[in-house]
């Protein structure tokens, strides 16, 4: 089969190495292909078995691993994760602001952050490290593939410390917004939503549970119209897919979402025309470093809501 190479990148090899950890499992302990097999479900067999035979993984000794390499518990495996052909993703990242320390892109729909699934050098930090000619740079958070918006990341190995506590410790001020279905209570138009988020043990996917909260969400809605709602969303903590999983508990679904309430069916070709209406649009913060208070916005608008008011 023929593929454009305006439409594929062929042969893409990961920048940076993913690593994993072999966690403790029950005896008698699985092969090495079969614990990655079904670790990484969408991988495929086939793809760990040429990997194990062409010596593309190694250990934290940097020792080659092979097929008959015995499962060790709390081995740190590296590989360069590689895709055959790599479709292009057909959006373009801006750069916001740059100084010694920080980088700050706004993120188009559709381009992961970092390497995930078929996309190895379409994503954010490879484009943004070819452009700079950094090696180093680093994100300090991370937003789904699907949302779009602000991203920051941290240009000096020694400084990423300091800004990654911006966000482990709370020290942000992160704003979204939405376009979504309006909520269950029309009356409102303004939710402190609190609950338990975990994994759902469904591939990436989370869930609300009983149990002590662990997520807390600010939500307000803007402005609705007859079916369509646009939300300014506050997260107070930073779980997965928190933003989806709140916005359902008000009875409101955002718009094009493809994992919530249902994870629909995954198609080949992706439809561009529907982005998810999530977008990433303000971060404010005090620069660790240089004591500089930041007030960041992106230049995205949600078109589903403008198409709707117009």
């Amino acid at each position: 089969m023929f593929l454009n190479p305006d439409h594929y990148i062929l042969n893409s090899c990961a920048p940076k190495p993913s690593y994993i950890t072999l966690p403790r499992l029950p005896q008698p302990l699985p092969s090495l292909l079969d614990f990655l097999e079904a670790h990484f479900p969408r991988v495929g067999r086939d793809v760990w078995v040429e990997c194990l035979q062409t010596d593309k993984i190694f250990d934290e000794e940097g020792r080659v691993v092979i097929l008959s390499t015995p499962y060790r518990i709390n081995a740190r495996l590296q590989y360069f994760r590689e895709v055959k052909a790599e479709p292009r993703i057909p959006f373009q990242e801006h750069i916001l602001y740059e100084d010694d320390n920080i980088l700050l892109a706004d993120k188009p729909h559709f381009l992961p952050v970092t390497p995930t699934g078929t996309a190895v050098n379409e994503c954010l930090l490879h484009r943004l490290m070819q452009r700079t000619s950094n090696p180093a740079l680093v994100s300090v958070h991370r937003l789904d593939r699907a949302t779009a918006g602000l991203v920051l990341f941290c240009k000096r190995p020694e400084k990423r410390k300091d800004y990654y506590a911006l966000f482990s410790e709370g020290r942000i001020d992160k704003q979204y917004q939405a376009v979504a279905s309006l909520p269950t209570d029309e009356n409102r138009n303004q939710w402190l939503v609190e609950s338990r988020i975990e994994a759902s043990g469904e591939w990436i996917l989370h869930h609300n549970v009983a149990g002590k909260i662990n997520a807390r969400s600010s939500i307000k809605l803007l402005a609705k119209n007859d079916t369509l709602g646009h939300f300014l969303l506050s997260p107070i903590t930073g779980k997965t897919h928190q933003l989806r999983l709140h916005m359902g508990l008000i009875g409101s679904q955002i718009l094009h979402d493809k994992f919530y309430p249902q994870l629909q069916p995954e198609t080949q070709n992706v439809d561009y025309k529907q982005p998810l209406q999530l977008l990433a649009k303000s971060l404010a913060f005090t620069d660790p470093v240089s004591g500089i208070q930041f007030n960041f916005k992106s230049q995205q608008r949600l078109a589903a809501w403008q198409l709707e008011s117009s």
